[in-house]
């Protein structure tokens, strides 16, 4: 395993890792107190780039089924618990995560 994500639930961080070597830390939105985000370890499936209504530029699909990494047409929920559960991003963030990241990336979400 080179590449892997790390997110903090309760930080709002998303730790990109190339081994044990930290490349990059971005903030994110979660999930709110109703539709917490799973902790739980995952895997990037897919990738779609704009895929419309809320997700911002880009799409990256969980091996959780309906729960993903996106970009967000509201940058001003980034920090904050207000998701369905999905892990919102920066538009340019997550345009960069994604080419840093190739599908079958784990993803370690934790609080």
């Amino acid at each position: 395993m080179a590449r892997w994500i790390d997110v903090s639930t309760s930080q709002h961080k998303l730790k990109l890792f190339d081994r044990a070597r930290l490349i990059k830390n971005y903030p994110i939105a979660v999930g709110k107190i109703l539709a917490p985000t799973p902790s739980g370890t995952y895997t990037i499936i897919n990738k779609h780039r704009n895929p419309g209504g809320p997700y911002g530029v880009l799409w990256m699909g969980l091996s959780k089924p309906h729960y993903g990494i996106h970009g967000t047409n509201n940058p001003a929920s980034i920090g904050r618990n207000v998701s369905q559960g999905c892990i919102r991003m920066f538009n340019h963030d997550v345009l960069e995560l994604s080419s840093a990241v190739p599908i079958g990336t784990k993803v370690f979400i934790h609080k």
